[in-house]
């Protein structure tokens, strides 16, 4: 069993090996379990908790990640929205059209 400390200090490459690693450990011991070869039957509880402890890590690195807004440098207006073109043809546009009389 890992602690969740160990988890959090590597990077989401290492924890991606490490999540496919458990997942077909897993795998292998269902089957061993299914056929009756299985002798240690706390390491799939805790392989089952290492794969929950990885999935909570990337988790909230990715809330993290998705909280942080993004650096990036003001772009420069173009001369026609400097120019209040945009802005006034933006406003003919959400103009509602006359309805046609029949």
């Amino acid at each position: 069993m890992t602690k969740v400390a160990d988890f959090r200090d590597k990077t989401d490459d290492q924890l991606g090996d490490e999540l496919t690693r458990l997942k077909k450990e897993q795998f292998n011991l269902r089957f061993q379990r299914a056929s009756g070869q299985l002798e240690n039957t706390a390491r799939f509880r805790s392989v089952r908790h290492d794969i929950a402890r990885i999935m909570t890590v990337l988790g909230q690195r990715a809330v993290v990640a998705a909280a942080a807004p993004a650096k990036v440098a003001p772009a420069e207006k173009p001369k026609a929205a400097r120019k209040g073109i945009l802005r006034r043809t933006a406003e003919r546009v959400r103009r509602p059209r006359p309805a046609k009389s029949e």
